[in-house]
């Protein structure tokens, strides 16, 4: 997820998914743009099964014959997945992700000297400091959502509002249009992202422009 690093965030249901793995994961997700391979998304419980590529096209002629035993099909194709390489940075990343305050993450893993820890620090350092602190008020907000139709209102109002910023221009273009990957955020520190810029962000929409689901019944 390339979000943090082009001015965006985690969008089309991030907010709500990532706020719900176990411990902070997805906070680290999130602002690190991390990635999960397959046996650590069925580790996390992203995924129900694991199934090797050679077996793929089996499952798939398996659903295609019998689509109403999908879960007994599932197991008898599945296979063991290989270590979860996440789980052996898991307490290290409940530890120093632990806030919902970017300075204090940041400062977290700057005391850490762990190798990991400097990696992780790196990575953050070139994200922009608006995206990660929206990133993580998303998911805090998402964390405690009643619904997925309302977390995707909220991320509805807030995505047509950061598109229109300047880090989400400067982070496309860094890396998609003239990809010198050297974007110059603004601001370009966490401490100068407020929370009155945060608040225009995520100001709900107008029930009129605001996103409805697909059909109205939210089905």
């Amino acid at each position: 997820m390339p979000e943090t690093g082009i001015g965006l965030f985690p969008d089309v249901g991030g907010g709500w998914y990532l706020s719900r793995l176990p411990g902070r994961v997805g906070q680290f997700m999130a602002l690190t743009g991390a990635r999960l391979d397959a046996s650590e998304c069925l580790y996390l419980g992203l995924a129900t099964n694991y199934v090797e590529q050679s077996s793929l096209e089996e499952l798939h002629d398996r659903i295609l014959k019998a689509p109403t035993r999908l879960k007994g099909t599932l197991g008898s194709v599945s296979a063991t997945p290989p270590e979860a390489k996440i789980e052996a940075n898991l307490a290290a990343i409940t530890r120093l992700f632990a806030s919902d305050k970017l300075e204090d993450v940041l400062a977290a893993l700057d005391a850490d000297e762990s190798d990991w820890a400097k990696t992780e620090l790196a990575t953050l350092q070139s994200k922009s400091p608006l995206s990660c602190k929206v990133s993580m008020r998303l998911l805090a907000e998402g964390a405690v959502r009643s619904s997925f139709a309302e977390e995707m209102r909220a991320e509805y109002a807030l995505a047509g509002r950061i598109v229109r910023t300047h880090d989400f221009r400067e982070g496309v273009r860094a890396l998609l249009i003239d990809k010198d990957n050297s974007p110059q955020w603004d601001p370009p520190t966490p401490e100068q992202v407020d929370g009155e810029m945060l608040d225009v962000l995520f100001a709900p929409l107008p029930d009129r422009e605001a996103w409805i689901p697909f059909p109205e019944t939210g089905e």
